[in-house]
């Protein structure tokens, strides 16, 4: 898996110098890096932020340079290393970015509404509750993942498992239910509706919804960047013409949610997820 994420990231900066000029960047306020989730690994990204970033350098005088990551984890690496200045970020990431680094909420993305984490079975799993998952293997998705990696370990924190195995993408979370590698996984029911088609010989039932829904995700600014330009940077982003903001994913206008039990679920999960790595997990 490995290799191949690192394949995509070595067309994606091919991509990256057509852009550029493959020029070395150095890091000062001249600079707005931008920090993206692109699970598929694929350039459409650079075009679909290509005109967003043409204005944000205009308006602001700066140099921007878009920065995706393959997945949640990767992303927190950029994040503890303050090394994004600007983050399209979702709502696990946005808790995490928010709680440990600093980062200020600015805008709320374009999300799905009513977004819930979902622990899914196969439809003929014998699972039928919470408490069935004792010594059973689960399949998460990333650390920075709200819906695939804080709220199910906050919903079965007080089970032992007999193992939890990590997943890049939502997907490959479906296809460990799918293959008999894990008895359950979590993911959200947006990705659910999304990936189980693809997985047409396999059916899936949901074994557990979490009452909470997820905040949208948010734009993020970085705490290194100086407060004037802060402010500025949010004045621009609410300027920008509403179908280019559509475009990249965020409302120009909209109201930063309210990231208190997010915030307070990442730090539980905290607590235990020195014990992630063991076999078996005691989430307790």
């Amino acid at each position: 898996m490995s290799g191949k994420f690192s394949r995509r990231l070595f067309i994606l900066q091919l991509l990256c110098c057509t852009v550029t000029g493959c020029k070395s960047t150095p890091k000062s306020e001249g600079v707005l890096t931008i920090g993206v989730i692109n699970y598929d690994g694929g350039g459409e990204i650079i075009d679909k932020f290509a005109k967003f970033s043409n204005i944000l350098a205009q308006k602001t005088k700066a140099r921007t340079r878009l920065e995706p990551a393959f997945n949640e984890n990767k992303a927190i690496e950029r994040l503890s290393s303050q090394a994004w200045s600007l983050v399209f970020a979702p709502p696990g990431l946005a808790a995490v970015a928010i709680a440990r680094y600093q980062y200020i909420p600015v805008l709320p993305l374009v999300g799905v509404s009513n977004l819930r984490s979902v622990l899914v079975v196969r439809k003929d799993s014998p699972i039928q509750d919470l408490k069935q998952l004792q010594g059973k293997t689960v399949a998460l998705g990333q650390p920075g993942s709200a819906t695939g990696y804080y709220l199910p370990l906050y919903n079965l924190y007080g089970l032992t498992l007999a193992e939890i195995l990590s997943a890049p993408t939502p997907k490959n979370i479906l296809e460990l239910v799918a293959e008999g590698k894990a008895d359950a996984g979590a993911i959200s029911k947006a990705e659910l509706d999304l990936y189980s088609p693809q997985l047409r010989q396999t059916e899936f039932r949901i074994l557990y919804t979490d009452p909470h829904y997820v905040p949208p995700g948010v734009v993020l600014i970085g705490s290194t960047v100086e407060r004037n330009r802060q402010e500025y940077i949010r004045k621009v982003l609410s300027e920008v013409p509403a179908v280019l903001a559509q475009e990249v994913g965020y409302v120009p206008n909209g109201k930063v949610p309210d990231y208190k039990y997010m915030i307070d679920v990442v730090e539980r999960v905290k607590l235990i997820s020195s014990q992630l790595q063991n076999k078996p997990v005691r989430l307790f």
